[in-house]
């Protein structure tokens, strides 16, 4: 892997109100394998892209002017790295985001963050139709539970895995934390 760009997706704080977002949660190590990644990352020197949601509910934990909006201290983007706004499910989408990895000639993405099926899925599907090799970490990634259309309860880990299967091969490959770790010699 070349260069590759590490994209931190809504690793935000409006995010620890698990209540909030549907009462259950996988992944309770996500945000912390997210930060082994992004200080590998900021080791050699490669390109950082942290994904900031701004909701445009004033009353969503990640709008704005709430508290929530505001990154989790485990990836609190330095001041020299790139911050990039959105306020739909795709970081593509309203943003420069293309644009500054087409200019920087970054072709391969790593993604981690919050959520699996959400803006995880929807950045990685993007990505992958705009043509970049596009990684998704597993363990570093993580969803709430859903309810289903006849008010069933899927389990998080359930629609963790669902989303990640549906993307695998197709849009992205799939892998972990350790895997980006003990490849990082001819990975990253």
């Amino acid at each position: 892997m070349t260069n590759p760009a590490l994209i931190l997706i809504d690793i935000q704080k409006g995010f620890d109100d698990i209540i909030y977002w549907g009462g259950e949660r996988n992944n309770p190590r996500a945000e912390e394998n997210a930060s082994i990644l992004l200080q590998l990352w900021r080791q050699r020197q490669l390109p950082i892209f942290h994904i900031q949601h701004c909701s445009s509910n004033p009353k969503s934990p990640l709008h704005e002017t709430n508290k929530g909006n505001q990154f989790s201290d485990l990836v609190k983007p330095l001041e020299h790295e790139i911050v990039v706004k959105k306020n739909v499910n795709s970081a593509f989408i309203g943003t420069n985001l293309k644009e500054q990895l087409d200019n920087l000639k970054i072709t391969k993405l790593v993604i981690v963050g919050l959520t699996t099926d959400h803006c995880v899925s929807t950045t990685a599907r993007m990505a992958g139709n705009f043509g970049f090799d596009t990684f998704i970490v597993s363990d570093a990634t993580a969803t709430f539970n859903k309810k289903g259309l006849d008010g069933e309860n899927y389990a998080a880990e359930l629609i963790h895995q669902t989303a990640l299967a549906s993307l695998q091969g197709e849009f992205a490959t799939i892998v972990t934390t350790d895997f980006i770790q003990q490849t990082a010699h001819t990975l990253v």
